[in-house]
């Protein structure tokens, strides 16, 4: 329902672009006879009281008959905007890539690359659903951060990809608990391995070498389980679970903790 809400909402968007260019912003007036400046002004106001739509119009006009001049790339960064603050995220994207790759030497550049990161941050769902925008988020960011290391945003930039980094996290650990609950251990292992190799720096890491422990006792690999905790067994001391596991191997199998009080 979101989806097609969505889908209806950009298509009227596109019949106003249409209508636009067939009558223009400026009323029936030919393109040539436009005053983009003012325009591109009745577009900052209509911008500053929240009135995107209207903006956005606005903006396409200044867009289509004077990128080439002055107002060319303020006229697309605020088109840009006007998608963004309407939570338009992909065509906000869509327009700041355009700036981008049309005019790479623009002041707003830096702030257009930042916008795309957060739009696909803000698309970024719940951990148990596909992570392609988290991907794209945390490609994005890296790249930001690597080609703007004194930007003001490194800080944020930084806290967003910690953040996305940990919801992935969740994902391949309840992965992994799922594997184990259908007794497919093997599989569970590999999941197990996703994480510890490459979220490493995440919530669920002591939690996953406590399951990839399990895993091991339960396929009876009791040396494997063994090394596993020797070299991890300060993850497990961290979740406080060190004597249970200590236990395991006493009795050969895994329990609940409430089994060993």
């Amino acid at each position: 329902m979101k989806e097609r809400k969505s889908l209806m909402r950009i298509a009227v968007i596109i019949l106003s672009w249409l209508t636009l260019l067939f009558t223009g912003c400026a009323g029936n007036k030919p393109i040539r006879d436009i005053d983009y400046t003012a325009e591109y002004e009745k577009g900052l106001d209509a911008f500053n009281k929240k009135k995107y739509v209207k903006a956005q119009l606005l903006f396409n006009t200044v867009v289509i008959g004077a990128s080439h001049t002055e107002l060319g790339d303020d006229a697309l960064y605020y088109f840009g905007e006007s998608h963004y603050y309407a939570k338009e995220y992909l065509l906000a994207i869509a327009e700041y890539d355009r700036l981008i790759r049309k005019m790479p030497f623009s002041p707003f550049v830096e702030q257009a690359r930042y916008r795309i990161c957060k739009s696909y941050v803000i698309l970024s769902p719940d951990y148990f659903r596909d992570q392609t925008y988290s991907e794209k988020a945390l490609g994005k960011l890296q790249e930001f951060i690597d080609d703007y290391p004194t930007s003001e945003k490194i800080v944020e930039a930084q806290e967003d990809i910690k953040i996305l980094r940990n919801k992935m996290s969740h994902k391949a650990y309840e992965t992994g608990i799922l594997y184990m609950k259908l007794e497919e251990y093997k599989s569970a292992l590999l999941t197990f391995d996703q994480v510890t190799d490459l979220y490493y720096d995440t919530d669920y890491i002591d939690q996953t070498h406590l399951k990839i422990i399990e895993c091991y006792i339960q396929r009876k690999e009791m040396d494997e389980a063994r090394d596993h905790y020797d070299s991890n067994r300060k993850n497990i001391e961290n979740i406080k679970m060190d004597d249970l596991v200590d236990e395991w191997f006493v009795r050969g199998e895994v329990f609940d903790r409430i089994e060993l009080e």
